[in-house]
């Protein structure tokens, strides 16, 4: 167990965390608005091949993290790279995916519709395109509504359709914000699945998430509350460290130490 600033940190592979080349690496970042403060000197540091959950209460900083990250919101302080390109990421932006919590597709285009936007949008090859997009029509359950239109969809429909739309150009570094919001739990198994597939295939992989049943099969999880970081660790010694024997309890229990 080590302390970086007031994170407590738990488990974590040195080794890795002293390697040169980082896919992700955030440094003191911080966010304001109008005198507020949402993001609070953000430390972060992942490698490839990782599964790295935020998790938090609303309002504890996680997608305004996110969204510093992927180029959409301005630091106020600090600094950040993904794939070695300082953010906002230009050259390498092709290499990344985003799905955000609120919609960000298309209502008046069909599933299809939308999954070929994007994949113009990123260059697809056609043969690869349609390849790609059959496997996710299938990952997201959507196949038998391929050509609804997307304002004809449930909120949980349109939400499968975002995460769709952003892994359909096979990411190297994937963004997901509330992946499961609204998804029922058979699907959201085969989700999970799918994200271990993405990890196991050396991609990068940073969700946020308020179900903790979910955050407990992340390599690591990063605990964000009033804009700050935590503790950061393996789910299991974040338990072990805090003797308790699920992550909620592992979270309270490192609330309390950041009160005291």
């Amino acid at each position: 167990m080590g302390d970086r600033g007031n994170v407590t940190t738990v488990g974590k592979d040195d080794a890795a965390e002293r390697r040169p080349d980082p896919t992700i690496l955030a440094a003191k970042l911080r966010k304001e608005f109008d005198g507020l403060v949402a993001v609070d000197d953000l430390d972060l540091r992942m490698g490839r091949g990782l599964l790295y959950g935020m998790i938090g209460p609303n309002g504890s900083g996680k997608t305004t993290a996110i969204k510093m990250l992927v180029g959409l919101l301005r630091p106020t302080a600090g600094t950040a790279s993904v794939l070695g390109e300082k953010v906002p990421v230009r050259r390498n932006i092709h290499r990344m995916g985003y799905m955000p919590q609120e919609m960000a597709i298309y209502a008046d285009l069909t599933v299809h519709e939308n999954l070929e936007l994007f994949g113009e949008l990123y260059s697809m090859e056609r043969r690869a395109f349609s390849e790609r997009a059959r496997a996710l029509l299938r990952m997201v359950d959507l196949e038998g509504r391929r050509d609804s239109l997307v304002s004809q969809l449930s909120g949980g429909m349109k939400h499968r359709v975002s995460l769709a739309c952003a892994l359909v150009h096979d990411p190297e570094v994937v963004f997901l914000d509330e992946p499961t919001v609204g998804v029922d739990p058979e699907l959201r198994a085969g989700f999970w699945k799918y994200f271990a597939d993405l990890k196991a295939g050396g991609k990068t992989v940073v969700l946020t998430t308020h179900y903790m049943d979910e955050a407990v099969r992340c390599d690591v999880v990063g605990m964000m509350r009033s804009g700050r970081l935590m503790a950061e660790g393996p789910p299991r010694a974040l338990m072990e460290a805090t003797g308790t024997a699920d992550l909620e309890s592992a979270f309270l229990s490192y609330a309390r130490r950041s009160d005291a």
